[in-house]
C-alpha cells in the first residue's frame, strides 16, 4: 500500500514538473526581443507599450538615417579612453553627438531659427506602426527594470547560465569575479583593485555578483534622472517631481505612485482571476478551433475526391464521344470506298482493250446487214451511255464531307470556365419593407453579383434584456421567393432576425441581423367611417376605406378671407369605424409630408360628433390652442378632468411637440420634431392615456391623458390639403406565413 502511495505522489511530482517546464516555456516567448529574436538586454518601453532591446532599437535608428546619442544612457568605465587597464588594448571610441536626422540641424554660420521640435518616428515590429518617440527618442523611454528582473530569474530558473567576462580584461579575458553597481561594470579582481584604488572614493563601492545588466535602485526619469514618484493619469505615464511643474503636465490629474500601483496591481489580478477561471472556456475554444481544422481537411479531402471523380466523368464521356464519332467517320469510309470503286470499274469499261470495245469491233466485222443493224442498234446505245458518262463525268464523293466537321468552341469555352459552384452570399434586408405590425413581414434581396438560391432559411429569436444567456435561434427551412410573413408575435418584444441561402454549393453567409420591435399593445384593425357626415366636397376616402384626402376648394378660399375678419378656421374630421370601450390597442398611420396641417388621435365619439357639427367653420382661437396638442374645449371643466379628446398637431413634415414634451427631443426651433415615415397611437382605456410613437424606431414622441369615460374612437382632422392612410395589416398580404410557434429549433 505503501509503495502505491510512493507511486502516486511521484506520478503526481512529475506532473508538476512538465507543467511548470511546460509554462516556463510558453512564457519564454514573452521574453524574446521581436528584433534579434533573443532574451532582453536592457529593454526600453515604447509609447505603443511594447519593448525591444535599447541596443536593437538603436540599430534600427541608424538603418534610418538617426545618430545614437549614448549620452542618453550613464556610461561606464569600460567605456572612458582615459582610464584603461593594463591587460586592455587602445580602442577608437567614436565621437558622441546627440540623435540628429542627416541633412537636420546647425552647424557654424548658420542661424538656428524657429524650427519645427524635431520628431524621431520608430517602427514597431508588433503593432506595425511607427511610433513617434519625440525629440529626444531613445533618452525619452523608460527602461523596463521589471521585464529585466523576470528575464534574470528566469535564466536563473532554466539554468540559462554563460560565462561573464572581466569588461577590462586585455584579451584573452579572464572570468568576471565582481560587479560594481556605481561603475555598472563587470571585473576580475585584479581589474576591481585597479579600478578601486585604496584611499578614494571608488574604494567605498560595495562589490556585487557580476552580472550583464546593472540595475538602478529605483527608475529614474529619463529626462530629467530623478525617481519617478508621480503618476500622470491624463498622460498615463509615469513623471518626477520635476515634470510635476513643467508646462507639459500643467493642469493633469498627477497621483501618488501608491494609488496607480495600487490600481493597476488590483487590475491586474482580477484579469489574472477572470483568465485563469476561464480555462474551461479556452479548451472549448481549442477543442472548437481543432474540431474546425478536422473539418476542413475532412471537407478538404472529400472535395478534392468529388473533382476527381466529376473529371474521370467528364474523361470517361468523351472517350465515349469518341469512339461513336470515329465508327460513324470510318463507316462513311467505307460507304464513300464502295462508290467511288463503282465508278472506277465503270471507266474502266472504256478504256482500249475492255470488253466493250473488243465486242464493237467484232460487231463491225458483220457483213450482214439485216443482222448488224439488229445487234449494232442495241450496242450504239451502250455506246452513247458511256460517251455520256466520260463527258458529264464527276465523282461521286469529290467534296469534303461536312458532318466530320467538329465545333467544339463552346465546349472548350465552357472547360476553360468549369470552377466551382459558389453559395449564395449573405442576403441584404430590405429595410423599407421590412416591419412589425400585427405580424413580422421580412423581406430581403441577394447581392447583385451573388450565385443564386435554389430557397432560403429564416431564423429568428426573440431578446430578453432580463436573462442575459441567449435563447436559441429557431429556423424555418425551404422559404421560396424573397419574403415571409411570421405570424404570432408577442407584443412590446424585441426579435433579431437573419436570413440565408442556399444551392447546391451548400449555405451561404448569414445576413446582418436585423432587429424588430413588436408594437407595444395588441394590434387594432378598423377602417374610416364613410357615414359620420363629414363634407364629401373637401374630404375623399378611397373605395377600401383605408385613405383619406383633403380637398380645400373654394371653401378654403372663403375661409382664407374670413382670416382677415374674424377668427375661425375651417377643419374637416373623419372617425374609424370602431368604438373602444376596454383594454389597450395600437394602430399606425402614414401622414403625407406635404399636408399642411394634419391632427390625429383619439376622442369621445358623442363629443367629438358635437363639436365639429355646430358648424363648418368651427374652432376658434379661443377656444383652440395649438401649442397644447390637443382640443382645449374642456377647460370649462375642473382642471383635475381629462380632456375629452387628445390630438397630434401634424404640418408640413413636422410635428408640433404639445406642452409636457421633454426638451431634448426638440429641434433647434424649440417646438418641432420632424414627421417619421409612420406614425403609432396606443390607447390605454383603463388607464385613460394615448401615446404617440414613432413607429419605425418605438420611440415614444408624446403621451397624454384623455376622458375615457364613454366610448372612444380614433379621429382624423384636417385643415387646408392633405393625405392620410392607416397602416395595412401584414395578415391582408399574400407572401407564405410561417407561424412562429411552428419553427423548429436550430442546432
Amino acid at each position: 500500500m505503501a509503495e502505491g502511495d510512493d507511486l502516486q505522489a511521484f506520478t503526481s511530482i512529475m506532473d508538476a514538473l512538465v507543467r511548470i517546464s511546460t509554462s516556463m516555456k510558453n512564457m519564454e516567448r514573452e521574453l524574446l526581443c521581436p528584433l534579434c529574436k533573443e532574451m532582453y538586454k536592457h529593454p526600453v518601453i515604447l509609447p505603443c507599450k511594447h519593448n525591444v532591446c535599447r541596443v536593437c532599437a538603436s540599430e534600427i535608428l541608424l538603418q534610418r538615417g538617426y545618430v545614437c546619442d549614448p549620452n542618453s544612457e550613464p556610461n561606464s568605465p569600460a567605456s572612458s579612453p582615459s582610464t584603461r587597464s593594463p591587460r586592455m588594448g587602445r580602442r577608437i571610441v567614436p565621437k558622441q553627438e546627440r540623435i540628429i536626422k542627416s541633412g537636420f540641424g546647425t552647424y557654424p554660420g548658420r542661424k538656428r531659427g524657429p524650427t519645427h521640435p524635431q520628431t524621431v518616428l520608430f517602427p514597431c515590429p508588433l503593432c506595425q506602426h511607427d511610433v513617434d518617440l519625440g525629440e529626444r527618442a531613445l533618452g525619452n523611454l523608460f527602461r523596463n527594470l521589471t521585464l529585466e528582473r523576470v528575464v534574470e530569474r528566469y535564466r536563473q530558473t532554466v539554468n540559462i547560465s554563460t560565462a561573464i567576462m572581466c569588461q577590462f580584461c586585455k584579451p584573452p579575458q579572464q572570468e568576471a569575479t565582481k560587479g560594481c553597481t556605481e561603475c555598472r561594470a563587470s571585473f576580475c579582481n585584479e581589474c576591481f583593485k585597479l579600478y578601486h584604488p585604496w584611499g578614494t572614493q571608488k574604494a567605498q563601492h560595495e562589490p556585487t555578483p557580476p552580472t550583464l545588466s546593472f540595475r538602478p535602485k529605483g527608475l529614474m526619469c529619463p529626462e530629467h534622472k530623478e525617481e519617478v514618484l508621480l503618476y500622470c493619469k491624463t498622460c498615463q505615464r509615469l513623471v518626477c517631481q520635476i515634470c510635476r511643474v513643467r508646462r507639459t503636465h500643467s493642469g493633469h490629474k498627477i497621483t501618488p505612485i501608491i494609488s496607480a500601483y495600487q490600481a493597476l496591481r488590483d487590475k491586474l489580478g482580477k484579469s489574472m482571476i477572470h483568465i485563469l477561471g476561464s480555462q474551461h472556456i479556452v479548451h472549448g475554444q481549442i477543442s472548437e478551433l481543432e474540431e474546425s481544422i478536422r473539418q476542413t481537411e475532412v471537407s478538404g479531402a472529400k472535395a478534392e475526391e468529388e473533382v476527381l471523380q466529376l473529371i474521370a466523368s467528364l474523361r470517361s464521356l468523351l472517350e465515349e464521344r469518341q469512339t461513336t464519332l470515329t465508327r460513324n467517320i470510318a463507316e462513311k469510309q467505307r460507304e464513300r470506298h464502295c462508290v467511288l470503286e463503282a465508278q472506277v470499274s465503270e471507266r474502266q469499261a472504256l478504256l482500249e482493250g475492255s470488253g466493250l470495245i473488243c465486242y464493237a469491233q467484232e460487231v463491225m466485222k458483220e457483213t450482214d446487214q439485216p443482222c448488224f443493224i439488229l445487234a449494232a442498234k442495241q450496242l450504239h446505245e451502250r455506246m452513247m451511255k458511256a460517251i455520256e458518262a466520260v463527258q458529264s463525268f464527276r465523282a461521286a464523293a469529290c467534296a469534303p464531307l461536312p458532318t466530320f466537321k467538329l465545333d467544339v468552341s463552346r465546349e472548350m469555352k465552357m472547360l476553360n470556365e468549369l470552377t466551382f459552384v459558389r453559395a449564395p452570399d449573405a442576403p441584404v434586408i430590405d429595410t423599407q419593407r421590412t416591419y412589425a405590425y400585427d405580424q413580422i413581414f421580412l423581406s430581403w434581396r441577394l447581392p447583385q453579383d451573388s450565385a443564386p438560391a435554389w430557397h432560403y432559411t429564416v431564423e429568428y429569436r426573440k431578446t430578453d434584456p432580463k436573462h442575459k444567456g441567449l435563447k436559441l435561434w429557431q429556423r424555418r427551412e425551404e422559404v421560396w421567393g424573397l419574403s415571409t410573413v411570421l405570424e404570432g408575435p408577442d407584443i412590446d418584444s424585441v426579435y433579431v432576425l437573419r436570413v440565408r441561402g442556399y444551392n447546391k454549393a451548400g449555405y451561404g453567409e448569414y445576413s446582418e441581423d436585423i432587429y424588430l420591435h413588436t408594437p407595444p399593445a395588441q394590434v387594432l384593425n378598423f377602417f374610416l367611417d364613410s357615414s359620420c357626415g363629414f363634407p364629401r366636397d373637401r374630404l375623399v376616402v378611397s373605395k377600401d376605406r383605408r385613405a383619406v384626402r383633403s380637398v380645400p376648394g373654394v371653401p378654403m378660399l372663403f375661409a382664407a378671407e374670413r382670416l382677415m375678419t374674424s377668427c375661425h378656421v375651417s377643419m374637416e374630421l373623419v372617425l374609424g369605424d370602431v368604438a373602444i370601450t376596454q383594454g389597450r390597442y395600437y394602430w399606425e398611420c402614414l401622414v403625407d409630408h406635404s399636408s399642411y396641417v394634419v391632427k390625429v388621435g383619439v376622442g369621445q365619439e358623442s363629443k367629438l360628433q358635437e363639436l365639429f357639427q355646430t358648424s363648418q367653420d368651427v374652432v376658434s382661437p379661443s377656444r383652440y390652442d395649438p401649442d397644447s396638442g390637443h382640443d382645449s374645449g374642456a377647460e370649462d371643466a375642473t382642471l383635475d378632468m381629462s380632456p375629452a379628446f387628445s390630438f397630434l398637431t401634424i404640418g408640413m413634415g413636422k410635428i408640433l411637440q404639445p406642452h409636457g414634451s421633454p426638451p431634448t427631443s426638440r429641434d433647434p426651433t424649440g417646438c418641432t420634431i420632424s414627421l417619421p415615415p409612420r406614425l403609432g397611437i396606443c390607447l390605454d382605456y383603463e388607464k385613460g392615456r394615448v401615446g404617440f410613437f414613432d413607429a419605425v424606431s418605438h420611440r415614444l414622441l408624446w403621451e397624454g391623458s384623455v376622458d375615457c369615460s364613454g366610448p372612444v374612437c380614433p379621429a382624423f382632422c384636417f385643415i387646408g390639403g392633405g393625405a392620410l392612410q392607416l397602416q395595412e395589416l401584414v395578415s391582408f398580404k399574400h407572401e407564405r406565413k410561417v407561424t412562429i410557434g411552428g419553427f423548429t429549433k436550430a442546432e
